[in-house]
């Protein structure tokens, strides 16, 4: 007799953990006595039963058949068709059981019955069974509902011919038993010329695509001038059926690709999507990619649902990998912008880096002048989505005029207005391009830095502020010194800070006040009576003016600026002292000016004016600034001049450098590019030599299919082992009764546990039970079903777990049996716990810098990790961690190659449940001079999600201590 689990069931029914079981005495009497509700809720207990697993005897099966199959409420009709098909309809030989004919022939009554709904339910139902003994006295009874006047009675007609004829084609259930319906596509072909229904023709051309293509074919070929007026379920079947039928014999692409041409443009938006994708399939040709593609664009703009825009944008993305492709998309730059007015971030975003990645020197001036537009638009807006928004808008124009330096000039006064912006990330993003347009486009130095000099005044945050003044203090010539010395000052107000301060405090208020007298004469009322009016005089208080920008920083106690504001004194100092000379007036004076800058900061530090406390590092940094102005000391001046200059034209290479290096392997939005490149060894495939049969490339119906049914491999981003053995776990031991083994498969959200079971016992082992319980976020999907093992004899049982987050989980798991024959109680054997890796949930991470730092300060857990490891290279111990933990090295090889006693990076990382994690390894030598000296530091990570932030820390701590090849490393003796 097969077991419970081998019974096919299409129908999951959630049965309640608390649900109170009848006995069969309590189920006899509410089916013999009770009412049509009464009944119904006693089948409902019955089916649980059943899919429970409880045994039932032969008698309740009568007696369902006696008092409920003659009802006509179509609530229980309902009922009894999940009931027949959860049933068992066979005995333990194998054979169908004779109570069954009783069921078949009331269901032939309701394939007769007036009611529509009870026939198409019935047809319905019949699409499930698998027993041709039941299913052969219904056929004319189906056949002749092909002909019922209601379209539901018809199409569920058609399906049931569909799935009985193709059960019986290609399953083949019985020896002896070939064909139920021979010649179903036939008599489906007859009824789709006559039939007039969208849904019904629908069915029965689905069927002939699937039973016989060529039948469809001819019918496709007589009516496909009407094929732009058929439904749009109907013209999804002919997509699908054009796309099989040239993957498999290119040859007819020809014939049919003008029907997929007109379905571009169809009143659905799911016709125009599957058409723009076979057709770009089946050709390569210029017209059909821009047909494809505009059809793709129009999609995105009219559909509301963000999610659709992502997928549909996807295949845009897919569409420009290719080399060929990408020239056609160039000239849907404009159209493809259009896309800017949804309303998500996601899509915008995506847009933009697309765009970005299309553009070309003929439409980057119409892009420019489009992008203008949106960043006006988003200036009267100030939540936190648009501010976002505003500087994905900045980091396009910043790349844009990199990569074509001619429309710098327009974009430059755009930019600037973002240095005042309220986003401080908008207004970094502007100083990083004023930074690099000034080393890349010498011929609008002048240029920029005018524009950077009017727009520091307006900056309203500190480190805006500050960047801005170091990049203009940096790039200035000897002559500009003098002006920027003079903006300082301007943003300083009056000298010295504290005398002004004091000064201003013993001052009393002045206010200016003016009054207004109102003439207090008689009024004219409308009735022309008089009225008497009071006379009241108006105040006018005018408001202090403001404190400039930089006194105001100061006063708040962002002294970090002070010792930022000294390095640039000691460039403009030195610069200036090699325009006029040194010791000449000119120089003393100027040099005198900068330390009384520096005095009067530092004086406000200490006067107590100011309730934050001030760092000793920065009054250090001014302290010493003023010794080195004083003195002159020239190495130090070369320091702070030219050195630093040239030190940041080598960052500024380096990083130009690394943007192409990722140019070349990743595009701007994210997917790998389809470069020209051809390996010496690749086959050539020529159209004309392959076979009928051939297919071209990978069936994407079929694939797609397989994917939603889990039958897919398994992609490989995902799967970090080299062999599954790996994934093998040892769950009890060769001298327990039941020996058990499992292999772990992890497939994004799910966990498949494969356990192999083997009695090694000479006793026959029933109801085999394996019991799993889970700590973590990881939940039981399903219980697996009980087995019986003969002597010796082995199983598979398959259980599935599913991951809601990237954490460690653990599974417990025992396996109760009983003895045949036994007295005594059920054995349990404990098996071995199995550990879910967090590995297998992460994948290497890619952010920007600025993203970086935006998310380690939104991020509200961090978890520091000590540095213990026999590991004695920097370089090496960084390489280790990146590796055992899947973590992306984000800072770059320049910024962290030659050899020096300390090491700081960034790493990053992303799990499939779209958690992000980050980390920052700050480790150095203990004796720099000394290469076997242990490395000392700590690790310190951070993430949205407590158990990522514990779990990660984990896994770097066992990392430390372990080789690549997962074995302990060995401490050198001291």
């Amino acid at each position: 007799m097969s077991s419970a689990g081998e019974l096919p069931c299409y129908t999951l029914i959630h049965v309640p953990s608390d649900a109170e079981l009848p006995s069969e005495t309590q189920l006899r009497e509410k089916f013999e006595k009770g009412g049509d509700k009464e009944r119904t809720e006693a089948l409902k207990k019955l089916i649980y039963m059943v899919l429970n697993g409880e045994k039932t005897s032969q008698t309740m099966l009568m007696y369902v058949i006696r008092f409920c199959l003659p009802s006509n409420d179509h609530t229980l009709k309902k009922t009894l068709l999940i009931f027949w098909e959860c049933v068992p309809k066979t005995d333990s030989n194998g054979k169908l059981l004779h109570e069954m004919i009783l069921v078949c022939d009331a269901y032939r009554k309701d394939l007769q019955h007036p009611n529509e709904f009870v026939r198409g339910s019935t047809l319905r139902f019949l699409c499930k069974l698998r027993e041709p003994e039941l299913l052969e006295p219904l056929m004319p009874a189906i056949r002749t509902c092909l002909e019922h006047r209601h379209s539901y009675v018809r199409r569920n007609a058609v399906c049931a011919i569909f799935t009985i004829y193709s059960k019986a084609k290609f399953v083949k259930i019985t020896k002896n038993f070939e064909f139920l319906i021979p010649d179903a596509p036939e008599l489906v072909t007859e009824y789709l010329e006559t039939e007039q229904e969208a849904s019904c023709k629908r069915n029965a051309f689905m069927m002939l695509l699937h039973v016989d293509q060529a039948r469809a074919l001819d019918y496709l070929s007589g009516c496909i001038d009407q094929v732009g007026s058929f439904g749009d379920i109907l013209q999804l079947v002919i997509v699908e059926l054009i796309y099989k039928v040239c993957h498999n014999n290119p040859n007819e692409c020809a014939r049919f690709i003008r029907c997929v041409y007109n379905l571009l443009q169809s009143q659905s938006p799911a016709v125009r999507y599957e058409a723009a994708g076979t057709l770009v399939t089946l050709t390569n040709a210029p017209a059909a990619v821009k047909a494809a593609a505009s059809a793709y664009i129009d999609l995105i703009v009219k559909e509301s649902d963000n999610n659709v825009k992502l997928i549909v944008l996807d295949r845009l993305v897919q569409l420009r990998n290719t080399s060929s492709n990408e020239k056609v998309l160039q000239g849907l730059v404009m159209d493809i912008l259009r896309v800017l007015t949804s309303p998500g971030l996601e899509v915008r975003k995506k847009t933009l880096n697309l765009a970005l990645d299309l553009v070309s020197s003929r439409n980057v001036e119409d892009m420019v002048m489009f992008l203008k537009k949106e960043i006006n638009k988003t200036a009267t807006e100030s939540n936190d989505e648009n501010g976002k928004y505003r500087q994905a808008l900045v980091k396009t124009l910043h790349t844009a005029t990199i990569k074509f330096p001619d429309v710098a000039s327009s974009i430059i006064p755009v930019l600037m207005e973002f240095l005042s912006d309220s986003n401080e990330t908008a207004a970094s993003y502007v100083n990083e391009f004023v930074r690099e347009a000034v080393h890349k486009l010498p011929n609008l130095k002048t240029a920029i830095l005018a524009s950077l000099r009017e727009g520091i005044p307006s900056i309203q945050s500190p480190n805006i502020f500050m960047s801005a003044l170091w990049i203009l203090a940096t790039y200035c010539d000897a002559e500009g010194s003098l002006e920027v010395l003079r903006l300082i000052k301007q943003s300083l107000g009056d000298l010295p800070l504290v005398d002004t301060e004091l000064a201003e405090q013993d001052q009393p208020k002045q206010e200016e006040v003016e009054q207004k007298k109102v003439p207090s004469g008689p009024k004219v009322t409308a009735d022309g009576t008089y009225a008497t009016q009071t006379a009241l005089s108006s105040t006018v208080v005018s408001k202090k003016n403001e404190k400039p920008p930089l006194r105001r920083f100061l006063l708040n106690g962002e002294f970090f600026l002070g010792a930022s504001l000294a390095t640039i004194l000691a460039k403009l100092a030195q610069q200036f002292t090699e325009l006029n000379g040194v010791g000449s007036e000119r120089s003393n004076r100027f040099r005198a000016e900068c330390m009384l800058i520096l005095a009067s900061i530092i004086h406000l530090a200490k006067s107590g004016l100011i309730s934050h406390q001030v760092n000793e590092d920065d009054l250090d940094r001014m302290g010493a600034v003023i010794k080195i102005i004083a003195q002159g000391i020239p190495g130090l001046d070369e320091q702070y001049g030219d050195a630093c200059k040239k030190s940041l034209e080598l960052m500024l290479g380096a990083k130009s450098i690394s943007r192409l290096d990722a140019a070349d392997k990743l595009t701007t939005s994210g997917s790998a590019r389809s470069k020209d490149f051809v390996e010496i060894d690749k086959t050539i495939n020529f159209t004309q030599l392959l076979a009928k049969n051939n297919q071209q490339g990978e069936n994407l119906y079929d694939s797609s299919l397989s994917q939603a049914l889990g039958t897919a491999p398994k992609d490989t981003k995902f799967d970090f082992s080299s062999s599954k053995l790996g994934k093998v776990i040892q769950l009890a031991g060769f001298s327990d009764p039941i020996y058990a083994e499992a292999y772990v498969n992890v497939n994004q959200y799910d966990i498949v546990l494969d356990v192999l079971i083997v009695n090694q016992t000479s006793d026959t082992l029933q109801n085999v039970s394996l019991e799993l319980a889970t700590v973590g976020d990881l939940k039981l999907v399903d219980k697996p079903t009980p087995v019986t093992l003969a002597p010796n004899d082995f199983s598979n049982i398959k259980a599935t777990v599913k991951v809601a987050s990237t954490e460690n989980g653990v599974i417990f798991s025992t396996i109760s049996y009983d003895v045949r024959g036994s007295t005594s109680d059920r054995n349990c054997v404990y098996l071995q716990d199995i550990k879910i890796d967090i590995m297998d949930y992460i994948v290497p991470g890619n952010i920007t810098d600025t993203e970086f730092r935006q998310m380690w300060s939104d991020f509200e857990w961090e978890n520091k990790v000590n540095v213990m490891t026999p590991i004695r290279d920097l370089r090496e111990f960084l390489n280790h961690l990146s590796t055992s933990t899947n973590m992306k090295v984000l800072t770059g090889d320049a910024a962290i190659e030659g050899e020096c006693g300390f090491l700081a990076a960034n790493l990053c990382a992303h799990s499939i449940f779209g958690e992000d994690a980050l980390a920052n390894v700050s480790v150095e030598k203990a004796l720099p001079m000394d290469d076997s000296s242990p490395i000392v530091g700590h690790i310190r990570i951070r993430a949205k999600s407590q158990g990522m932030c514990l779990t990660l820390g984990d896994k770097l701590s066992s990392a430390m201590r372990s080789r690549r090849d997962g074995q302990p490393i060995a401490a050198p003796s001291a």
